[in-house]
């Protein structure tokens, strides 16, 4: 059985913040059908929160796009400092495949650690985490997965990885997301 093509894709990547206020931070969804970028989407999460994959599922589900995307792409496995994604429960939600993608092995044990030490709802997060796997080393990044093959996933990665070892989808995404913030887009991700 032949991997499945995945060519309308939404990357999302979150924008810069001030780590040191609670605020909304936003996030943007960079909507490509095939190598085109087809449309943005825009929503806010809470900092450190446990709304990331709620608010991702509706801002899809609730657009004009919602019945072309095939595969839903996340920069890192936390948005907004460590408003953990819970990736089964976004799948649940719109019937999507995830796929996330990490430019560097993320040290996992600073991570928990972090995560024990005083962030709301720490252990929650950290079995989220867990429980979705180690990173998977696909094309020369790190990947997390749900729905889809490592053949699929490294197809995809493959495909829409044009300027960059990160997909167009999360490359845009944070591109916006920093021109939201700041004014201007930084570099990759």
């Amino acid at each position: 059985m032949s991997p499945r093509k995945f060519s309308n894709i939404i990357g999302f990547d979150d924008a810069p913040f001030d780590r040191g206020r609670r605020v909304a931070v936003s996030v943007v969804g960079a909507v490509f059908a095939d190598l085109r970028l087809d449309g943005v989407l825009i929503g806010t999460i809470e900092k450190d929160g446990n709304d990331a994959a709620r608010a991702l599922a509706d801002l899809i589900l609730e657009s004009k796009f919602a019945g072309h995307i095939r595969l839903i792409m996340l920069q890192g496995i936390a948005l907004g400092g460590f408003n953990v994604v819970d990736v089964p429960s976004l799948r649940q939600a719109t019937g999507l495949p995830v796929l996330v993608i990490s430019r560097v092995n993320p040290d996992m044990s600073a991570i928990q650690k972090a995560l024990l030490a005083g962030i709301p709802e720490g252990q929650r997060k950290w079995s989220i985490i867990e429980n979705l796997g180690e990173m998977e080393p696909v094309n020369g990044i790190f990947i997390q997965r749900a729905g889809l093959s490592r053949d699929e996933a490294s197809s995809v990665i493959r495909r829409f990885s044009i300027n960059s070892r990160i997909p167009e989808p999360i490359r845009v995404a944070h591109l916006f997301a920093g021109a939201l913030a700041t004014g201007q887009s930084r570099g990759a991700p």
